[in-house]
């Protein structure tokens, strides 16, 4: 018989329901069922990856200075990332003994504000100082979440991306600018969704083409604009006679590709890859996952959103390597029956913050290679097994167990963390009242040029905008041209930026990160079909997943 069961969300207050397959999973990884609709479990999860502005430190360990995009009021000490790998200091030490009196939520946070956390993530990079969670890359500068890959600036959630600028979710590609989802190509300018693309401006689900301009829903074309045919010397002739190098100019051209995308384009209903027996948005290589969202290489997986290599999952953000886990948040490769973790590595454990490699461990906080322990004291395997069992009936009693961490034990404010650019209607009072936090930066008071001030065309701007800070119009924050990145901008006619850095990147993530799906009726057959699109984007053609290979592939 199927069990169904619908509950009230203790945050939103509105219904959500769990399913027989969301049953099955839950007792199949052997945690609590939830309390929290899926909707507020992503977003408690994600406001423990933080995504705050860069700025100097000191180590609180050795005094030398050291770039975080952590919090200026932090709860806990900042090591360097060598530091806090180094055995110049042990978690064990900040060990302390469970009072069966206290809430548990309320001493593993009194534990996590005393252990050191590293100041940023990521290993084996060279020259990235000015970068976080960055793994196996080089030479870039004021990047997030990105992998073997190198010369990047102002990108987020790149693999194996070079030479580029203003990239969001990118992989395999070189000297592209401002484009998102874009894959395998070369050159590649303001453009969104496309693959296998080359010397193009302006595309939006392009395959296959090279040297195309204002283009949409193109397989296997060159010399295009606005998807009519030229003759290569009319596409060259046409295309050196655009100002591109002009702010205003693209500005204009930016209007007009959002409204081809509006009017014109035909968009299929999501941009599932490779996937079987699987529901959801940018699934990539999955099998049997329901209600995910950004995942690839995973089976077996339910509310699953921002992983890889997932397998027999649930309630699982931000993580990748993890099998038979839930509701779990940033954890790292090789987790195995993890339960209400954060940032952690580590099997058969749950209740970990920054554990790495560990077993059998219970409300941790930044350990190594550890075994039996609870609240960072060591036990033997009986003594263990005995007090955990004492600690998961009094966190029952009080309502504790089951339940992830809670906002208190975040990283920093809400509003600088990556949760935010996926609800960012959340409003200060309603994440203070959950006990999280918020910051209010104004920087008004800075000096620097306003960009207005800033010339019109790239050609005409100095070798000294490099010694100038340039004020943010939309957020009075402070931010300068790299001499690289003038290069840059130089060699690909591009005219500089007006707005800072985050807020370029926030405003492409904001077509990457809609969760849920809305009704539509396909264009070609009229059948009702569920799309990823928001009404107030006005797609007006969105087909069915058959009508739009017939059509476009």
């Amino acid at each position: 018989m199927k069990k169904q069961e619908t509950k009230i969300c203790e945050h939103c207050k509105n219904e959500f329901t769990i399913t027989d397959g969301e049953f099955s999973l839950y007792e199949k990884v052997g945690i609590e069922l939830p309390v929290l609709c899926n909707f507020c479990r992503i977003k408690l999860h994600l406001s423990f990856w933080f995504f705050g502005k860069f700025r100097k430190e000191k180590s609180d360990l050795s005094g030398d200075s050291l770039i975080t995009v952590l919090p200026e009021k932090n709860r806990y000490p900042i090591y360097t990332l060598t530091e806090w790998y180094s055995d110049k200091w042990d978690a064990m030490n900040y060990g302390q003994d469970y009072d069966e009196n206290r809430p548990f939520f309320e001493q593993l946070q009194e534990l996590q504000e005393k252990v050191p956390h590293p100041h940023q993530g990521g290993v084996k990079n060279t020259k990235c100082d000015w970068c976080d969670d960055v793994w196996n890359c080089k030479n870039s500068y004021l990047s997030r979440s990105i992998a073997d890959s190198e010369d990047l600036f102002y990108s987020y959630r790149n693999i194996r991306v070079k030479n580029s600028i203003d990239v969001t979710v990118c992989f395999d590609s070189e000297k592209c600018y401002y484009s998102s989802e874009c894959h395998h190509s070369y050159k590649l300018l303001y453009s969104k969704h496309s693959r296998d693309c080359i010397d193009s401006h302006f595309l939006y689900d392009c395959r296959n083409c090279q040297d195309c301009f204002m283009c949409w829903n193109l397989r296997g074309k060159s010399y295009c604009i606005e998807n009519k045919q030229y003759t290569r010397e009319e596409y060259l002739e046409k295309l050196k006679s655009l100002n591109l190098g002009s702010y205003k100019f693209i500005q204009s051209i930016k209007k007009r590709f959002e409204e081809i995308i509006q009017r014109e384009v035909v968009h299929r209903p999501n941009f599932n890859l490779k996937v079987y027996n699987s529901e959801g948005n940018y699934l990539l290589d999955c099998k049997n996952c329901h209600n995910c969202n950004t995942i690839s290489d995973s089976e077996d997986c339910f509310n699953c959103i921002r992983n890889q290599l997932l397998k027999s999952c649930i309630d699982i953000n931000g993580c990748q390597g993890l099998e038979l886990s839930g509701n779990c948040s940033s954890c790292q490769p090789n987790g195995y029956a993890l339960k209400y973790s954060s940032w952690s590595s580590s099997r058969y454990s749950e209740y970990l913050d920054l554990c790495l490699e560990c077993e059998y461990c219970f409300g941790c906080v930044g350990l190594k290679k550890k075994k039996y322990c609870i609240l960072n004291k060591q036990y033997n395997k009986e003594e263990y097994e005995k007090l955990k069992e004492k600690i998961i009936s009094d966190m029952k009693n009080r309502g504790e167990y089951g339940k992830f961490l809670p906002y208190s034990m975040s990283a920093g404010p809400f509003n600088f963390s990556t949760s935010f650019t996926y609800f960012l209607d959340t409003k200060k009072e309603d994440i203070l009242k959950l006990g999280g936090y918020w910051e209010d930066i104004n920087e008004n008071y800075i000096d620097g040029m306003p960009t207005k001030e800033l010339p019109d065309d790239i050609k005409d701007v100095s070798d000294d905008i490099t010694t100038k800070a340039l004020i943010c119009p939309e957020t009075g924050w402070r931010f300068n041209i790299a001499q690289n990145e003038l290069i840059f901008y130089r060699s690909n006619n591009i005219p500089l930026p007006r707005i800072h850095f985050d807020i370029r990147t926030k405003n492409q993530l904001k077509y990457l990160t809609v969760l849920q799906s809305y009704p539509y009726k396909c264009i070609y057959c009229k059948k009702d079909i569920m799309a990823y699109y928001p009404s107030e984007w006005k797609y007006q053609k969105i087909a069915c997943e058959e009508c739009y290979k017939q059509n476009i592939n």
